[in-house]
């Protein structure tokens, strides 16, 4: 049977997300705080609801992609919150970059409270990965909600990866975002070594894009630094929210990642110096000034 769908968070994320959603040819009733960020949708044929309380009193199944841990918790329990107007049996799925914690809290209180389900389903790929429909999600909570959500995933997404229990897919991001930073941080680094030894640094890259040294990040940040086109495809400022979510992860289990606190010290210098709706390569900026 084919559940109605629900999608709050009509960002540069959630709205090619849930219009891929619409497209499949779903029922889909959809909330943003900026309506005009819905009106692509309503000309696809879904519904737009004046609060994320209406679209939960008509959806089985509540997709949320919004910035931060605090903004998810007002989407759920807030006044006109989803938990206001939800099903119970229905699914809450949760496709923002969070806190591991707050999303098991979320989770328990949902299931608790209302007997509403939840996955946390974080997803890497940009915007360019969400209007195309090959996110890689990750994700969270029971097998049988997993395999209840799965097909509308595969709308959104090609690497669709069932982690572990709650709160798990929000680790996996964590450790996503950790690789990216880190490796838009060495891939500075090289590029710089390049350019002062006044060597030419697209011969450097594409040198080592045929080698163990090349990735997704030497590609495409690579060519970004290069051309000193900082255009977000996903902004320092929000990279640097991630990276705090990654940091408290880390004090809370008592290890140490050396890498990944440079690495956020400078994001850090980035969004101090204005530059924090750049793309997170905007790091190579911070080396150069240095």
């Amino acid at each position: 049977m084919t559940e109605k769908l629900g999608f709050i968070g009509i960002g540069i994320m959630g709205q090619p997300m849930s219009l891929n959603l619409r497209k499949a040819g779903f029922d889909v009733a959809v909330y943003a705080r900026n309506e005009t960020r819905t009106a692509p949708l309503k000309d696809a044929g879904a519904v737009v609801c004046a609060s994320a309380r209406a679209v939960a009193a008509q959806a089985d199944i509540i997709f949320i992609c919004v910035s931060d841990t605090p903004d998810v918790e007002e989407v759920i329990f807030g006044k006109d919150g989803i938990a206001a107007g939800a099903k119970p049996g229905a699914v809450i799925v949760d496709m923002s970059t969070i806190s591991p914690d707050a999303t098991r809290g979320f989770a328990a209180r949902l299931q608790n409270e209302k007997g509403v389900h939840m996955l946390d389903a974080p997803v890497s790929g940009g915007e360019g990965g969400a209007i195309a429909g090959t996110l890689s999600i990750m994700v969270g909570g029971t097998p049988d909600i997993f395999a209840r959500v799965k097909p509308y995933f595969e709308k959104m997404g090609k690497n669709i990866v069932h982690v572990g229990d709650t709160g798990a897919g929000q680790v996996a991001k964590a450790c996503n975002q950790i690789v990216v930073a880190v490796s838009i941080e060495a891939v500075s680094e090289a590029l710089l070594l390049a350019e002062k030894s006044g060597v030419d640094g697209k011969k450097v890259r594409e040198a080592l894009m045929g080698g163990f040294a090349g990735s997704k990040i030497m590609e495409i940040h690579g060519q970004r630094m290069l051309n000193s086109d900082f255009k977000p495809g996903f902004m320092a400022k929000l990279h640097r929210k991630d990276m705090g979510i990654v940091l408290q992860t880390a004090a809370k289990l008592g290890i140490d990642l050396p890498a990944t606190t440079l690495t956020t010290l400078h994001l850090d210098e980035v969004i101090k110096s204005g530059d924090g709706d750049l793309d997170s390569s905007a790091i190579f900026k911070v080396l150069k000034k240095n």
